[in-house]
This record gives structure tokens, C-alpha cells and sequence, in this order.
């Protein structure tokens, strides 16, 4: 594989930098996650919102390579916007979707002007939704805890469990039957309880392709790698910066020899994440199996994001545990990151059925 970015990657990462980076200069202060309305405007009115959406959404036809540069970078600042989530629905229902779906859901994201949100099962636990049929429609119930970027999305792309295997389904937010209650993560992200009872769906918005959950719920997790990577990369950078500030005995705390050992392991766990990441991402991007990579990548980012983390707060020494200060605004993020969607036990657990059904 080619691990050089591609001209795109670099355009676009750069562009979000400086959007991103302007805008936490201009909020020093503030509260951990959320939504920023305003912030999710300029990016679109930027042209981050639509330039990596695929062409057949009207975006500029650039692809997960370019998602996950954009990620990386809303992940350096930890920025409240839903791109993850909104991005990931967004992609599903181009490729598995209808045009319908394009003009109803799609396009208001790519303006700024919508959100959506995916609720999928964590790996290897069951569909939390059901779907059985009602005449010409489906209904839809079940309960989803959690579900990242869900209390102001317009739209739900549910997971859902059917007689012949898991499918997508489309719920608007506003169905009879949905209740969407606020609930409160460990770094304050906007997170939802979804609730749906009996809600009924048109046929059309079922997405009962083959590989249409795996490939969303594999695209989704890589998504969230590209998220945790920005996050690490940067914990270890205010990490490093504040080390070589920080004096004891007269000397910089970043001169003893535990410090370095520590901010070493640290720098390799960053680039593992890095490394799995981008494995798996070109792998998708490429259309090959990518199941084991997949794994791969979200293992590390789990597991190797939880020692970066504990790094930064550590070595931060009582500023790694004021809550006011940046470094817990990232251990924050990163432990958000590290289990959402599965963290590193169920990651393993997966990659050893899969090396088993290779045997």
C-alpha cells in the first residue's frame, strides 16, 4: 500500500486546520463537548461539510482517505461538531440509499444546516433495534443508549436486526413513536437515547443490502480511529511542549529519564494508531476485505489511546486533572473514543473469530 497522502488529503486537512484551529484560539474556555451550531455552519460554508461527501451528493466525490485527514483534525481540537456521525449516514445512504435520501438528508448536511446520526450496535453485541412488517411499511422498536451526535439530528440511521440478517433503516427524528433524551458522556459529546416504539417506515427507506451494516459499521469505526488519532497526536503534543516548561530541581521535568521513557512509549503508541488507521482505511477505500484490519486499527486506538491519555494527565501532573485545562478535555475525548463502537477486549475477541474461521 501507499502510505503518502494524496494531494485532496492535504488540501482538505489543511483547510480544516485553520477553520478549527481559529475557532478554538477564539474559545479558549470551553465547556467540554456539545454542539456548535455556528462552528458546523462555517465548515460548510467552507466547503468542509460537502467537499468529502461522495459525487453522487453533489459533494466534491472524494472518499474516506479524505475523511479521515478531516478527522484527524477536528480530533486535535476536539471540536463539537457531529461531522463523524452526519458523514458516516451520509455515506451509507449514497451508496445503499435512494435519491430520495440525497435530497431529503444528505443535502441539508452538506449546508450546514442538518445533522444526522448513526445508531449501531457496540462489536459483536446484537442489533438494538427490530423490524418486522405491516402491511406496506415496517416497524421499527428498540432501545439505543448513547448514540454519538443523537440530540439534535435530524434523522437516525438505526441498526436493526430482520428475519433475514441486519439491515439499515432510515428513522426521521421527529416519527411517531421516537423519543430522543438527552444523555451526558464522559466529555460532555451531545449523546442521545434513542427510544423507538412501533414506528413505521416506507419500504424504500430499509437498506437491506448484504454488506450494507457491515460496511457502514466497518467505515464508522475507521471514522473513529481517524478521530482518536487526532486526539492522541495532540495530547502528546501539549504534553511535550509542557514538559520541557514545567521545572523541578531547577531542571525541565521533560530531562528525566521516566519522563522521556514515557513520552517515548507514548509517541509509539501515536504512530501504531496512525499506522493501523491508515492500513485499514486504504483497505476500505480500496474495496478489499478489510475485517481483520479494521479491528486492528480500532484495537489500537482503544487500547493504545487509553495510555496516551493517561500520559498526558499524568505527566500534566495537577493540571492533568483540572478540569478547566486542555489536557482533560482530551483524556476526555480519548476515553469517549476509546470504547465507543467497541473497545480493545471486544476488538480482540473479533479478530480471533475471524483468525479462527481462517483455520
Amino acid at each position: 500500500m501507499d502510505f503518502s497522502l494524496t494531494e485532496a488529503q492535504h488540501d482538505l486537512a489543511g483547510l480544516a486546520r485553520r477553520v478549527l484551529t481559529d475557532w478554538a484560539e477564539r474559545h479558549p474556555d470551553r465547556d467540554l463537548g456539545g454542539f456548535d451550531p455556528d462552528l458546523w455552519r462555517s465548515m460548510a460554508t467552507a466547503g468542509l461539510l460537502d467537499a468529502a461527501l461522495p459525487a453522487e451528493t453533489g459533494g466534491g466525490g472524494f472518499g474516506l482517505l479524505e475523511q479521515c485527514s478531516l478527522l484527524i483534525e477536528i480530533g486535535r481540537t476536539a471540536a463539537p461538531v457531529p461531522y463523524l456521525s452526519s458523514v458516516t449516514a451520509a455515506s451509507a445512504l449514497a451508496g445503499f440509499g435512494t435519491p430520495a435520501h440525497i435530497e431529503r438528508w444528505i443535502l441539508p448536511v452538506s449546508r450546514g444546516e442538518a445533522t444526522l446520526a448513526v445508531a449501531l450496535a457496540d462489536e459483536g453485541a446484537p442489533a438494538p433495534f427490530t423490524l418486522r412488517p405491516s402491511g406496506d411499511s415496517w416497524l421499527v422498536s428498540g432501545t439505543q443508549t448513547a448514540v454519538l451526535d443523537g440530540v439534535h439530528a435530524g434523522a437516525f440511521l438505526c441498526e436493526v436486526a430482520a428475519d433475514d440478517g441486519d439491515a439499515l433503516v432510515v428513522v426521521p427524528a421527529d416519527a411517531h413513536g421516537v423519543t430522543v433524551s438527552a444523555q451526558r458522556t464522559v466529555n460532555g459529546d451531545d449523546a442521545a437515547l434513542v427510544e423507538l416504539q412501533d414506528v413505521a417506515v416506507a419500504a424504500d427507506d430499509v437498506l437491506s443490502e448484504p454488506d450494507a451494516t457491515t460496511s457502514t459499521r466497518q467505515h464508522a469505526i475507521v471514522r473513529l480511529c481517524a478521530l482518536q488519532l487526532g486526539i492522541v497526536e495532540r495530547a502528546l503534543e501539549l504534553t511535550g511542549e509542557y514538559t520541557r516548561q514545567r521545572e523541578q530541581f531547577d531542571k525541565p521535568i521533560g530531562s528525566f529519564q521516566a519522563v522521556r521513557q514515557r513520552l517515548a512509549d507514548a509517541y509509539i503508541d501515536v504512530e501504531a494508531v496512525r499506522l493501523t488507521l491508515w492500513q485499514a482505511a486504504w483497505r476500505l477505500a480500496e474495496g478489499l476485505p478489510a475485517g481483520e484490519q479494521v479491528a486492528t486499527a480500532k484495537f489500537w486506538a482503544a487500547d493504545a489511546g487509553h495510555r496516551v491519555a493517561h500520559t498526558a494527565v499524568h505527566l500534566h501532573g495537577g493540571v492533568g486533572i483540572d478540569t478547566d485545562a486542555p489536557p482533560h478535555r482530551y483524556f476526555a475525548a480519548a476515553k469517549r473514543a476509546e470504547f465507543a463502537l467497541g473497545g480493545a477486549t471486544s476488538q480482540l475477541r473479533t479478530l480471533g473469530s475471524l483468525l479462527a474461521a481462517e483455520t
